[in-house]
């Protein structure tokens, strides 16, 4: 037999670099459209009048194409929370064709993706490699087929129209992204040049930029309300901004609700337009969740947290960890060492620190000392309440002998 003992392999620091060419490692063309949409939408605010009208058509047509984002190609396709008539997917294509991402297939399987992998190296926009990473970063690097986490997209596929969408994406991106909107601009009010800049380019921009802050800022920033498992967070200006999609911990609970709030009050305009088209009979098959699975998942939250903060208290000693003192080695130390001990059901507290603060006053406290005052406390002289009970945990140092 050897005797030479082979060493354990160290797990690296570092990820190991990826060694390709950088022409294999760089989507080039991300490089240059996504900073390229805001550059020049800022550039049109300095050269260019903006005309009222092309301001109102521009917010006007920034909701249509942000409902095909996040009524179509989020909560239809990427998840299937509910069913639309032919007429409602053409409508949706359309609109989010008009915001020029992706083709409803592939930014589907990217979510699909985030939502099977969330935190994790196959999660596309992994929010555990920064903010910037999980906002912009990764729409800039070509991920390896081993990096790309598998998810099924077959049921996107077997449907026609998406399929067409998803063969023809830029030219039809390009026509319902900019040549729509600039041509209303041009023959509606003579403002081409506003149409191209203001209500094509900008309104893309825009669009962009709130579609990235969901992947980002609401993994990062707000509440933890219904799991803190992942860092999915509830985030109330995000979900005003983005037609409710800010309500990011409530979707990753429970990813196949068509709403992404339980709550009829928050601000989930996407839902409200579901609703509506539910209601005229362009969509239907609505998936919920129940309303006892919200509450347990809402209150089993909250109890972690209040076990975390339990646990980060200076009065939680564990009490078997505690030093035992026999009645003797008790009394020893009162009378003896002049220890400012008393007890209480069995527990012994060093209340020497407490005398001058004690509401009922120093001859109260100090009468106790060296004696059981389980009874006086409880009651016999003043029955304390929770709060006095949790501050007496911190003077706990030690446990009566049986």
């Amino acid at each position: 037999m050897s005797d030479i003992i082979e060493k354990p392999k160290l797990k690296p620091l570092m990820k190991p670099v990826d060694k390709r060419p950088l022409s294999e490692r760089v989507n080039w063309a991300n490089v240059f459209l996504v900073p390229a949409m805001p550059l020049i939408g800022i550039y049109g605010l300095f050269k260019v009048d903006l005309k009222l009208y092309t301001f109102l058509f521009a917010v006007l047509y920034g909701f249509f194409s942000g409902f095909g984002m996040t009524a179509g190609y989020h909560r239809l396709w990427s998840h299937t929370s509910y069913t639309a008539t032919l007429p409602l997917k053409i409508f949706l294509l359309m609109a989010g064709s008009a915001c020029f991402e992706e083709s409803a297939i592939s930014w589907a399987r990217h979510h699909r993706a985030h939502h099977r992998y969330t935190d994790t190296s196959l999660d596309p926009y992994n929010a555990l490699d920064g903010f910037i990473y999980t906002h912009i970063g990764w729409l800039f690097y070509k991920k390896q087929k081993s990096e790309a986490g598998y998810v099924s997209i077959s049921d996107l596929k077997a449907d026609p129209i998406l399929l067409f969408q998803h063969n023809f994406f830029y030219p039809i991106g390009f026509f319902f992204a900019f040549i729509v909107p600039t041509f209303l601009c041009g023959v509606g009010w003579g403002d081409w040049m506003g149409g191209l800049l203001f209500a094509s380019i900008g309104r893309v921009a825009v669009i962009h930029q709130l579609t990235y802050c969901i992947n980002s800022i609401t993994h990062i920033f707000g509440t933890s309300t219904f799991g803190d498992d992942q860092t999915s967070k509830d985030c109330t200006l995000v979900g005003f901004i983005t037609f409710g999609e800010g309500y990011h911990n409530f979707h990753h609970e429970f990813p196949n609700d068509y709403g992404a709030t339980p709550l009829f009050f928050q601000f989930d305009v996407a839902k409200w337009f579901i609703d509506v088209m539910a209601f005229f009979g362009l969509a239907y098959d609505l998936k919920t969740t129940p309303e006892d699975q919200v509450k347990k998942a809402y209150v089993h939250t909250r109890l972690k947290e209040l076990n975390r903060i339990q646990n980060l208290s200076e009065f939680n000693v564990h009490y078997e960890k505690l030093p035992e003192y026999s009645p003797q080695e008790f009394n020893t130390q009162v009378q003896d060492y002049k220890k400012k001990w008393l007890i209480i059901e069995n527990s012994i507290y060093d209340i020497s620190s407490f005398i001058e603060n004690h509401p009922g006053g120093k001859a109260i406290i100090s009468s106790g000392i060296g004696k059981d005052m389980t009874e006086a406390f409880n009651g016999g002289v003043y029955n304390h309440h929770t709060v006095a009970r949790n501050l007496l945990r911190q003077f706990r140092i030690g446990i009566i002998k049986a």
